[in-house]
């Protein structure tokens, strides 16, 4: 499908995700109109006013989140567009969710945040409820870019160093060690972190009655986010989910290469849905509460398990 004269906003475009971003929108015949700082800063309201004339919806990559969001997502409902970002960031997800809005929103629509929540949502089924998700990340490496870097700096920081996750229907904050142990992927037994928590702790409870959601991080790509090397070869994935019911458990698996590639489907998949009304939700939502999470992974061209 062919959408002429749709012009999509993508801010941050210069960036690893953005070109991936701006590539994917092509692809599918929409018309991009990249910008960024050098254009725009997010505390200059009239500059991103007049960066988002014209636009249909605006997609923004441009990390650190918790500066970018909350302005862009203003930005939006000034132009009275769709706004999706790829935002990794936990609090700033919170921010989105805590703020609202009078457009549709979707935070967290990447590889983390977006993906694991339409999983979950689509292994529930008829399930209305659970007692715990898990997400588990067999990354073979992460090279993490520059704006991720800067990005766990923020959150770092934000959190006064100390480690979150999502117990007892609510975010917790706490000094208490990481575990390891082997994680059973369809193929076969990694070491994983426990507790190595993701966006996916602020968009799955958001829609979803889960008291506990634990995600679990691959030590290989812990330990390459921690050296912070060049990015080279991408990685491959493995993104293993379970929810769990009164002893019963429900699974599913997708994996892939590059994780930063893989949000700009997701992004541009979302976009494309908004601006063709197959959505949920006017105001902010997670991918699973705006669209049809089992419809939407159909769309997704990776292998599912």
């Amino acid at each position: 499908m062919v959408y002429m004269g749709h012009k999509i906003a993508v801010y941050g475009a210069s960036g690893l995700t953005g070109r991936f971003v701006l590539a994917e929108l092509e692809k599918r015949g929409f018309e991009p109109l990249p910008f960024g700082r050098a254009q725009a800063t997010a505390d200059d309201p009239a500059a991103l006013d007049r960066a988002l004339t014209g636009a249909a919806a605006v997609i923004n990559t441009a990390g650190p989140f918790a500066v970018t969001a909350l302005p862009l997502i203003s930005a939006a409902e000034r132009a009275g567009i769709p706004y999706v970002d790829v935002a990794a960031e936990i609090e700033a997800n919170a921010d989105t969710f805590a703020r609202g809005a009078t457009i549709p929103v979707v935070p967290a629509m990447a590889f983390y945040g977006g993906l694991a929540d339409l999983m979950i949502t689509t292994a529930m089924g008829d399930w209305t409820s659970a007692d715990e998700a898990h997400i588990a990340y067999g990354l073979s490496n992460w090279q993490p870019t520059p704006g991720t870097l800067a990005a766990g700096a923020i959150s770092r920081e934000r959190r006064n160093g100390q480690r979150v996750r999502f117990r007892d229907g609510a975010l917790q904050y706490h000094d208490d060690p990481q575990p390891t142990l082997d994680w059973n992927f369809p193929s076969g037994p990694r070491e994983v972190i426990a507790e190595f928590s993701m966006a996916d702790i602020v968009t799955i409870p958001s829609h979803l009655q889960i008291p506990s959601v634990t995600s679990y991080m691959a030590t290989t790509a812990a330990q390459g986010l921690h050296e912070a090397a060049p990015r080279q070869e991408p990685e491959t994935f493995e993104v293993d989910v379970r929810v769990r019911r009164n002893g019963e458990e429900r699974q599913m698996t997708i994996t892939g290469r590059d994780i930063y590639a893989a949000s700009a489907p997701l992004a541009v998949e979302a976009v494309e849905r908004l601006l063709t009304n197959r959505f949920k939700v006017t105001g902010v939502a997670s991918a699973g509460a705006m669209f049809d999470a089992e419809d939407f992974l159909a769309a997704f061209d990776m292998p599912t398990i």
